[in-house]
């Protein structure tokens, strides 16, 4: 599976507008080469260089199937009109929050996309422990892209 993002290049700047610092707007991600059976998909967005722990700024999960991309902007609320589910991020609110890095050298989101072989059952709020849990013995394949933002 492939994943990329036309609102940056992987590895570079997270634009400003995707960013606290911004309308903390989601990017637009699009993905390729699904394996077969795959029966939906989940998305876990986190900074790897958060002082004390990963932090997590995003959980979607039974994104359709047959679904090959996320637009830019997706609302932030629990349930999407295609079905899909978001979880409670670190900040403790649904959907995306953008990166929001103390000032100095700048942090690592990565943006993980997981095709699974069933649609999962999670109860609100969902965290990511709950996800990986649930999504064990699931992953038909994994692809991430990774972007960078500083203050």
């Amino acid at each position: 599976m492939i994943l990329t993002t036309p609102t940056f290049s992987p590895g570079g700047p997270i634009p400003r507008l995707c960013t606290c610092d911004g309308e903390n707007r989601s990017p637009c991600l699009q993905w390729s080469e699904i394996p077969v059976d795959t029966r939906s998909f989940a998305l876990v967005c986190d900074d790897a260089d958060s002082p004390g722990k990963i932090h997590v700024h995003w959980i979607l999960f039974n994104l359709p199937a047959d679904a090959i991309e996320l637009a830019e902007g997706v609302p932030k609320v629990a349930a999407l009109p295609s079905g899909a589910r978001q979880g409670v991020n670190d900040s403790d609110e649904i959907g995306y929050g953008g990166p929001c890095p103390p000032k100095g050298v700048p942090h690592r989101y990565f943006f993980r996309l997981y095709a699974l072989d069933c649609l999962l059952n999670l109860s609100p709020p969902v965290k990511r422990a709950d996800l990986a849990q649930a999504m064990s013995g699931h992953v038909l394949a994994e692809t991430m892209v990774m972007g960078t933002y500083g203050r």
